[in-house]
């Protein structure tokens, strides 16, 4: 019962684990494609999403 409980833990703290990495690899995505829509010399003229959320919608990659 014991060894049971201990595995339990193990994979609790895995999952923990996972958990972390996945919120750090959103994260670092999201900062990614805020760089890849913004315009290369910091312009905005329309072309590149300005509002949050926006940067998905008609954007070729």
């Amino acid at each position: 019962m014991e060894r049971k409980q201990e595995q339990n833990e193990v994979i609790q703290q895995r999952v923990k684990d996972l958990q972390n990495q996945v919120d750090e690899l959103k994260e670092l995505v999201n900062t990614l494609l805020s760089v890849i829509v913004e315009e290369p010399d910091g312009v905005h003229t329309g072309a590149a999403p300005t509002l949050p959320g926006q940067g998905a919608l008609q954007v070729c990659m």
